[in-house]
């Protein structure tokens, strides 16, 4: 059985010794997003030699800034995106059953029907054909059938809709991720299958050997970003899974590539729980895509929006504009309209489309993922969705080794659970012998066990060494002061943004957005990342520019003016 692994401060040393050590690996993937981190699982478990590089932070792009949903895609079945529902469907059942039960957990949605009976049968078939998918391939993963309900059964659901705004319902069930969590648990167990995976290590520029157009990729100029200093990392295969930087990739090779990658900004709003009397989420068709209001424990997401983004890529930001569509659209079916006095937090991500015409709407760009090898030893994969992040991993390890003369093993992820997983269903039956162990209340067991399945275990043995630990954090929700010294001792933290913005919630739950609780969290970092009293006050600082950066931006009107404010905030240092 694989031992504990963590991404500690002194492995992210040994891995870059190991990195620039000029040793060739199998492979090396570039990019530590939810793709990323399933192609490092995917290829280390096939017994490839593995390592990992991400500019940023594990999941600090796209992967942090979902809808945090894992679904099938109700509405690609009005593309006929047949394939696509069902291989999704497939990936739902593993996630929820396999792979990650303690990370992934389903949530019932509502259809709101307000026209003439047509469109109850209209949208009774679609998800009963998505019901079908799911059953006829045994997907379902426990997961209840769709019911049809009338309008007081609806309003029973859910007493916050306005009476007028359905003459009915249908409910369905799919599922919910912490999607932060599972990325930086899809790079630990990576890591514990030994790939060698560090984050803040960016590449500058493509390593080649041979001339003109057979010029291989033989690996990566890279950058520590904590010092600057550059060093080759040797590879007989790149795999490149760049998100919406995949251009970039391309760019490095001196020539046009195969991909174009658009970039379609989507954003969320964070509010109270108690703003919304409901026990189920809800989907609302809006005249551009849909918006969803989704339970998230003592909080609803509402998002989406779908638009064209063509500024900074590391930085996408929330208009007046954005926030102000989707409360609108929220409203137009509450009673109680919602403010922005009701928002805790907001977050704006980007996805990642693959394009063929820069004119089209990219609400009607396709979710499929492509892989492609643009030249010898390089392979790029992008587009696709976050629930079927293991498929788009699978196809690419297998193009980038498909010609290795000894045939690597097949991929074996669908049987693979992640760090947490493992012993799972067991133990978040007990949590009263945790909390007996502990000295700490059930309820804080309980949501411990939801973030880090059976890995609790270890934030259990940080809070008997040092009860106070078992604290709540002063101005950080649901989150104790043991999930601040786990993020920096074992998942690779680096910075205090790290630990607040995907790490924990904090960042979104927090009516200040996290500002009371930066002071106490860097203090408990600090000892564990070797920050003196400089090094805080530096970390409290860039965190509260970048949350007033934030928010100034989400007051401006348009694009160009928001982006202009958010890069008003520096970068975490190095």
């Amino acid at each position: 059985m694989l031992g504990p692994v963590t991404l500690s401060p002194a492995a992210r040393v040994s891995t870059i010794e190991r990195l620039r050590s000029g040793e060739e690996l199998d492979v090396l993937v570039v990019g530590g997003g939810v793709v990323g981190c399933g192609v490092a699982l995917d290829a280390v478990t096939r017994g490839l030699s593995t390592g990992l590089i991400e500019a940023r932070d594990y999941a600090s792009g796209t992967s942090s800034r979902s809808s945090k949903l894992i679904h099938g895609g109700l509405r690609y079945l009005e593309m006929l995106d047949f394939g696509l529902v069902h291989e999704a469907l497939q990936e739902r059942r593993l996630l929820l059953t396999t792979i990650a039960p303690h990370l992934v957990r389903p949530v019932p949605f509502m259809y709101p029907l307000s026209k003439p009976a047509w469109e109850r049968f209209y949208v009774g078939s679609g998800i009963a054909l998505y019901d079908g998918l799911a059953f006829g391939v045994r997907q379902t993963a426990g997961l209840p059938r769709h019911r049809h309900l009338g309008k007081k059964a609806a309003l029973r659901l859910m007493p916050s809709l306005r009476p007028d705004a359905l003459t009915g319902a249908i409910q369905y069930h799919d599922a919910q991720v912490d999607d932060a969590r599972f990325v930086l648990e899809l790079a630990r167990t990576a890591a514990m299958h030994g790939a060698h995976v560090v984050n803040r290590v960016a590449a500058v520029s493509m390593l080649r050997e041979g001339e003109g157009e057979g010029a291989r990729v033989v690996g990566v100029r890279a950058r520590d970003n904590r010092t600057g200093e550059e060093f080759d990392v040797r590879a007989r295969r790149v795999i490149a899974a760049a998100g919406v930087w995949s251009d970039e990739i391309q760019a490095m090779l001196g020539e046009d590539g195969p991909l174009r990658v658009r970039a379609s900004k989507g954003i969320h709003l964070v509010v109270p729980r108690d703003r919304i009397s409901s026990e189920t989420g809800v989907i609302l068709r809006t005249d551009k895509s849909v918006l969803f209001l989704i339970p998230w424990d003592e909080h609803w997401i509402i998002g989406t929006t779908d638009t064209d983004w063509q500024l900074d890529k590391a930085h996408p930001a929330a208009t007046a504009a954005d926030i102000d569509y989707l409360l609108e659209t929220a409203n137009s079916v509450l009673v109680t309209p919602l403010t922005r006095d009701d928002i805790d937090g907001v977050y704006a991500g980007l996805r990642p489309l693959i394009s063929g015409d820069d004119r089209d709407e990219t609400t009607k760009v396709s979710r499929e993922h492509v892989v492609a090898t643009p030249v010898p030893g390089l392979t790029l994969v992008a587009g696709g969705k976050y629930t079927t992040y293991r498929i788009m991993a699978k196809d690419a390890v297998d193009e980038a080794v498909s010609d290795f003369e000894v045939a690597a093993a097949p991929s074996s992820t669908d049987k693979v659970p992640l760090a947490g997983a493992v012993g799972w269903e067991w133990l978040s039956e007990r949590p009263q012998i945790l909390a007996r162990s502990a000295g700490i209340d059930q309820e804080h067991v309980e949501t411990l066990l939801e973030r880090y399945g059976t890995l609790t275990m270890e934030l259990i043995a940080l809070i008997n060494a040092d009860p106070t630990l078992g604290e709540l954090l002063p101005g950080g929700e649901t989150h104790l002061k043991v999930e601040i010294v786990y993020a920096a001792a074992t998942e690779g933290a680096v910075h205090l943004t790290d630990i607040l913005t995907r790490r924990t919630r904090i960042s979104i739950e927090a009516r200040d957005r996290g500002l009371a609780a930066a002071p106490h969290a860097a203090a408990l970092a600090a000892p564990i990342l070797g920050w003196d009293a400089a090094r805080v006050a530096e970390e409290i600082d860039i965190y509260h520019r970048r949350v007033e950066a934030e928010m100034s931006s989400q007051t401006m009107p348009d694009d160009l003016s928001a982006a202009q404010a958010r890069r008003l905030a520096p970068d975490a240092a190095l």
